[in-house]
């Protein structure tokens, strides 16, 4: 089956954020409200959208847990704060064992403390509470990531959340409903397969370039 050529294409993340800050431009409700994008590639995706928006730009990090042995497939996800969400299915398919799923858990909160440090420096995160938040990235495909991060952001008590991507699965809609305030992907292509097959320029995002990004330079 071929890809379908009026489905939303993107020339790169800056092209996908301008398209996505003129969607949430257009938008009513949001207040007092900050961007947060997901790192590496949904960082250059959330500055198009918070410059158009004229509001703060932040980091907010997800670590996929790694299948022991076949780190390639997820298991789950841990974000900032320490919340971990498990996809329960494969675990007990798999029998994967607390003990396993917690020094996965262990290692890659680490990282992602040292990817804390590395982004802001000592800039502390900016306060969510009672904020309008907008989650953003480049894209997404099995969820884990960005389930791990809404449930982890609304710890921090925000007055809506927004999750706003530029392509995901047809399915990504309703898989969202109920769990975030509103859901927005500008392209839900079928057949879906990769994120960066609806990107003509899909190249790693740096961490130089997300520490510029995040400093304002």
């Amino acid at each position: 089956m071929g890809y379908d050529d009026h489905m939303e294409r993107f020339r790169d993340r800056v092209h996908a954020g301008e398209l996505l800050a003129d969607v949430l431009d257009a938008r009513s409700g949001i207040d007092d409200g900050i961007v947060l994008g997901l790192p590496r590639g949904g960082v250059p995706v959330a500055d198009r959208v918070a410059q158009r928006l004229g509001i703060p730009l932040d980091v907010f990090i997800v670590r996929k847990l790694g299948l022991p042995g076949h780190s390639e497939y997820a298991m789950g996800a841990i974000a900032s704060g320490g919340v971990i969400v498990i996809n329960e299915d494969a675990v007990t398919r798999l029998g994967i064992t607390q003990e396993a799923i917690d020094t996965v858990a262990e290692r890659e909160l680490r990282e992602l403390e040292r990817r804390e440090v590395l982004y802001r420096g000592d800039r502390p995160p900016l306060d969510l509470a009672s904020r309008d938040v907008i989650l953003v990235d480049d894209g997404i495909a099995t969820g884990a990531s960005m389930h791990a991060a809404i449930e982890a952001i609304k710890a921090y008590g925000p007055r809506s959340l927004l999750v706003a991507v530029p392509v995901a699965p047809l399915s990504a809609p309703s898989e969202f409903e109920g769990f975030v305030d509103a859901f927005i992907a500008l392209s839900t292509p079928t057949p879906f397969q990769a994120v960066g097959l609806w990107y003509d320029d899909f190249t790693q995002t740096t961490d130089d370039e997300v520490r510029s990004l995040l400093s304002g330079d």
